[in-house]
């Protein structure tokens, strides 16, 4: 098509002016009905493409109720939402436990029947920094739980887990099955503790404070981490030490981004900004409040540290291909003497005394290692190597 408005411009430009304003405005005219048809090639391919999507396993969705008070103690699971919802007792504690986010039916039920805000479902579904959110309601606390640190690397896995915290209720939100609560959950059947004492503000309490317990064991392997990648800095530094130390550094960043905003959710509750928290335990909170604070300096301790080692690798590759160069250098220095005494005597000049010696080569051979065993020397008494 170009080609042949190439052809039609030529023929145009010795006619009138009229007819070129004619033609030029036919030729607009082709170029946009041209452009409107790939639109609509380009449209029909990817309405195409949308219409035949891929249909990826749909993580399953578990709900369970734990319904306690000091009397009484019912665990119900498998069942349907309305159904469940159904279960509830008002004169007891309601621990509603979701994991799994992917039915927006299920949200929608609990939405319905607990008045939820469309923005907290919003935040539930959405990574979120650890925040505490008051309604008129209910009291909204989201933060991140850490429940593993992979043995061969650095890797933090890590889940958002939100709470929901009313009257006489709690409703834990996790985005896949497995937490780390199993071992709570027995403590409450057997009625072990405080818990089948206290009110729902206790059992948000003691789920935060296993959360948090947990960040100190992921703190500690970062720790043995660290000493590891310390040893291999001063024992053998390679490209894969540079790669572990930016690979911790960037798991710092992720605690970092993790604790100093949980610090001040808690803060929020510690100050007894919330109604839902009674005054009897706020020093419940307080006390995790510190254990965050205390997480905190020992993770600004690992930065440091993990910046040190940065800079203690980096220097020592520098000396490492110091060594290196001053080796080669002391090498080419002794080469140069020989390299001008064979060059004088690969000339090809007929006249050269030193050529009919009978024994000029060996002489040459006695010369250059005379010379390569004195600039050692002088090399060993600089200290040179």
């Amino acid at each position: 098509m170009q080609s042949c408005l190439r052809v039609e411009i030529r023929k145009v430009l010795i006619q009138t002016p009229d007819e070129m304003v004619t033609f030029f405005a036919n030729y607009q005219l082709q170029r946009s009905n041209f452009k409107a048809s790939n639109l609509k090639l380009q449209t029909y391919s990817v309405s195409k493409r949308k219409s035949t999507p891929l249909s990826p396993a749909v993580p399953k969705v578990i709900l369970e109720l734990i319904s306690y008070n000091r009397e009484a103690y019912s665990k119900i699971d498998s069942l349907a939402p309305e159904e469940l919802l159904q279960k509830l007792q008002p004169e007891r504690v309601n621990w509603i436990n979701v994991d799994g986010l992917s039915s927006m039916e299920t949200l929608e039920k609990l939405q319905s029947h607990f008045s939820l805000h469309s923005l907290l479902i919003e935040d539930v579904l959405n990574d979120q920094r650890p925040k505490a959110e008051e309604f008129d309601d209910y009291l909204f606390f989201t933060l991140k739980m850490l429940y593993k640190i992979d043995l061969t690397c650095s890797d933090i896995h890590y889940e958002q887990i939100s709470f929901v915290l009313g009257r006489d209720f709690l409703l834990s939100f996790q985005e896949k099955e497995g937490d780390l609560f199993d071992g709570f959950r027995e403590r409450i059947r057997l009625d072990q503790g405080k818990v089948r004492k206290k009110q729902a503000d206790y059992l948000l309490y003691r789920l935060i404070d296993i959360i948090v317990d947990n960040y100190y064991n992921v703190l500690d392997r970062i720790g043995d981490l660290i000493e590891e990648t310390e040893d291999n800095v001063y024992e053998n530094p390679t490209t894969q030490t540079f790669h572990d130390i930016q690979s911790l550094k960037k798991e710092l960043i992720f605690l970092r981004k993790a604790l100093y905003p949980l610090r001040e959710a808690l803060g929020k509750v510690v100050k007894g900004e919330s109604e839902f928290v009674q005054e009897e335990n706020l020093r419940y909170f307080a006390d995790v409040y510190d254990h965050v604070a205390h997480l905190i300096d020992s993770l600004d301790t690992y930065k440091d540290l993990t910046s040190s080692l940065l800079d203690i690798h980096i220097n020592a590759m520098n000396t490492r291909m110091n060594e290196v160069m001053k080796v080669l250098t002391v090498i080419s220095t002794i080469f140069m003497p020989l390299t001008f005494i064979v060059g004088v005597y690969g000339m090809n000049f007929d006249f050269m005394p030193e050529l009919n010696w009978k024994w000029g080569y060996f002489g040459v051979w006695g010369v250059m290692i005379v010379v390569v065993i004195a600039m050692l020397m002088f090399f060993r008494q600089k200290k040179w190597f």
